[in-house]
């Protein structure tokens, strides 16, 4: 029996021209990349009306329309397809903010609802904060996407950016305080 082609082969052929190669690194990758999903929505309020499978099905689908796939290994696929999910969740955010605003749907007057407006403004607002930062700071932002996106541990983190565990939580206090400045400014704002 063949052995099978590493992720990273998969992905040279990928960029290659090889559009089946897609194909044959989901697979290897699935139980990750649902974790990543399953990371994601748990954060999100209990009824999010999104499921892991479907998140991964979307970012799935998303990625292979990529006409210039260009990853370099394993990780750095996995990075960009937690990179997609967390997109598809703001524009989920997004698209059910400015459906109540616009009065586009009716919501009904409810405390149990499961995904509220201040939840979808948060997310939003978060990923604002997340973008000022990686523009600033792409290896911050990167770990706290790992993080609290990725819900990966510090030393995954390390090993998949190539630094030491120390650094990473260090990056990651001073990460976390500068979102949490940015988010209180952008609270007092309105």
């Amino acid at each position: 029996m063949a052995a099978e082609p590493s992720v990273t082969i998969l992905l040279q052929a990928w960029r290659d021209g090889d559009r089946t190669a897609l194909d044959r690194v989901v697979p290897l990758v699935y139980a990750e990349l649902r974790r990543i999903a399953a990371a994601y929505l748990q954060r999100e309020a209990d009824g999010h009306t999104l499921e892991p499978t479907a998140l991964v099905h979307e970012a799935y689908i998303r990625m292979a329309a990529d006409s210039d796939p260009n990853f370099e290994n394993r990780a750095h696929f996995l990075g960009v397809a937690a990179r997609v999910m967390r997109h598809i969740l703001v524009d989920h955010a997004r698209r059910r903010l400015a459906n109540k605003r616009s009065g586009g749907s009716r919501v009904p007057l409810r405390d149990d609802l499961p995904f509220t407006e201040p939840r979808a403004a948060l997310l939003v607002s978060l990923d604002e904060a997340l973008l000022d930062l990686e523009r600033q700071d792409p290896e911050k932002a990167k770990i706290i996407e790992l993080k609290f996106f990725g819900g990966m541990t510090a030393e995954d983190s390390a090993i998949w950016l190539g630094v030491s565990v120390h650094k990473v939580n260090r990056q990651m206090r001073l990460a976390q305080a500068w979102l949490r400045r940015q988010l209180h400014d952008a609270e007092a704002l309105g």
